[in-house]
């Protein structure tokens, strides 16, 4: 018994030192443990202060600032900052705060310009974060100043003067003086965590939670609600022409080409935030009334305003749809996918 008790033992200690080894060489892997060098410390320390301390080197115009944003920015936010659809407005809306549906922008509440220099460097654009250099994130911002007309059209920006651009409303700022509060804990009476639904999209464009399945509309995800709208489209056009629209949907889809197919992760990564939901005028995809003319204009003329960019009537394309990280080859795949799954 003894024997067989120590052959345990050895089996443990050496089982565990094993485990601990394991352990040691997966953390040594990972970095875990380790000092952080001071180019991964830079790489986390992106911040701006309000007194603009963290702003790298570098300046922007207003000048050369508007071609960048209407490259990257005017798809969502309007030429002029007045937002398309529901993406945030940028300009206006001075003297609004007071009122029950106060415009909030760059020029009527935001109280630092280092604030929007930090959020476009860390979040824009939306279809590709941290794309922008430091150089061209200075030329945006100094235009949506200019846009708001806190900076004239000859004004440079750069890590000195941003910090001395006194925002609009700045004073409308200060340090809460209430003591922070814990919330009690239910423990009687509480909500029911099946009756609770909380969801988000993959466009993240706007929250579904308050979408209930069985509602009277709207349905119960932006896919679902989507369709739905989609099918109406299609009935309401066909009661124009004296048609008749089978309820069942799109009915069975045409097979794909291999160009299409291996389209298909790029517009899922790329394409589907505008043209999953038709945001600025681009054609939802599936929607065939929508695609028909573009199509008549032949795949090089669509494949030449994917990739260059476009403006039309209904809206704006930026080159890549601002993801310029994107190859010729992956934009014309991700534009074959998205046409002959709306033929």
């Amino acid at each position: 018994m003894f024997r067989s008790l120590k052959k345990s033992l050895i089996a443990t200690t050496l089982g565990a030192a094993l485990a601990m080894t394991g352990t040691a060489v997966q953390a040594e892997k990972l970095g875990i443990g380790a000092t952080a060098s001071a180019e991964e410390i830079a790489g986390w320390d992106i911040d701006i202060r309000p007194d603009g301390k963290g702003l790298p080197k570098g300046q922007g115009s207003v000048e050369e600032g508007e071609a960048l944003y209407e490259q990257f920015c005017a798809t969502c936010h309007g030429l002029f900052g007045e937002g398309e659809g529901r993406w945030p407005v940028l300009a206006g809306g001075r003297d609004t705060l007071t009122e029950e549906r106060p415009t909030k922008t760059v020029g009527s509440y935001w109280p630092y310009a280092s604030t929007l220099y930090d959020y476009i460097r860390r979040a824009m654009p939306f279809t590709a974060p941290r794309s922008l250099s430091d150089e061209q994130v200075y030329h945006i911002t100094a235009y949506v100043l200019y846009l708001n007309e806190i900076v004239e059209e000859d004004f440079v920006l750069d890590q000195n003067s941003l910090a001395t651009i006194k925002m609009p409303n700045q004073d409308g700022f200060f340090v809460d003086p209430r003591p922070d509060v814990q919330n009690t804990r239910c423990m009687k009476n509480c909500a029911d965590p099946k009756q609770l639904n909380i969801a988000g999209t993959l466009r993240g464009i706007t929250p579904v939670g308050h979408f209930v399945e069985g509602a009277d509309a709207p349905a119960a995800s932006h896919e679902a609600q989507m369709e739905q709208e989609s099918q109406k489209e299609k009935v309401r056009k066909a009661n124009l022409r004296g048609e008749e629209v089978s309820a069942g949907g799109h009915g069975a889809a045409a097979a794909l080409s291999d160009k299409a197919v291996a389209g298909k992760p790029t517009y899922e990564g790329a394409c589907k935030v505008c043209h999953g939901s038709g945001l600025t005028g681009s054609p939802k995809i599936g929607d065939s009334d929508a695609w028909q003319p573009r199509i008549k204009q032949g795949m090089a003329t669509m494949v030449s305003h994917a990739i260059k960019g476009f403006s039309g009537e209904t809206g704006v394309m930026p080159p890549k749809g601002g993801r310029v990280d994107l190859s010729d080859k992956q934009v014309e795949e991700a534009v074959a996918y998205m046409v002959e799954s709306s033929q």
